[in-house]
């Protein structure tokens, strides 16, 4: 399951073994999208709508949330795809992005914390996220979608390198 992220160089170094995230991610961030573009955008219409009685108002919020809706549909292959993970020796690389491309570099003797979560949507798409938590707040990183025996085995991995190579203390 490792396949290159992305050709680019600067945020994926070719040499490294980059690691995708999970296609289930994809259905969880449909629904994730879907329940936040049709729920955020109604409860501002049915409070001008009801109270205020300004329909014209209420549908320019819905019609906002419908082109929301369907931007961030249109997006969420593309989102997914551009998530990996790459371990090296002294550090962890993390990167994603579509538009705005993010590389992360976390040094395993940095990490303070790494949590495993899982929302309730998580857990019906069987993905969870990975996160590590570091002493600057600026480096704190996540691995969304990953299946659950590979989020168990990452956190035990890194909890162990990050345990063997601490510095700063």
């Amino acid at each position: 399951m490792s396949t290159p992220v992305r050709p680019d160089p600067l945020f994926a170094p070719p040499e490294l073994e980059w690691h995708p995230i999970s296609p289930n991610y994809r259905k969880a961030l449909f629904f994730r999208h879907l329940i936040t573009w049709t729920i955020v955008p109604t409860i501002p219409a049915l409070v001008l709508g009801l109270a205020f009685d300004l329909w014209w108002i209420a549908a320019i919020c819905w019609g906002l949330g419908l082109a929301m809706l369907l931007t961030q549909l249109l997006l969420v292959n593309r989102r997914v795809r551009a998530w990996g993970y790459a371990l090296r020796e002294n550090e962890l690389y993390v990167t994603h992005g579509v538009m705005f491309r993010t590389l992360t570099a976390v040094p395993y003797g940095r990490m303070q914390v790494v949590e495993v979560n899982a929302g309730p949507l998580d857990r019906a798409f069987n993905v969870a996220s990975i996160s590590f938590v570091t002493a600057s707040a600026d480096t704190d990183a996540i691995i969304p979608g990953l299946p659950p025996a590979e989020a168990a085995r990452l956190r035990d991995h890194l909890t162990e390198l990050g345990e063997s190579r601490v510095t700063g203390l």
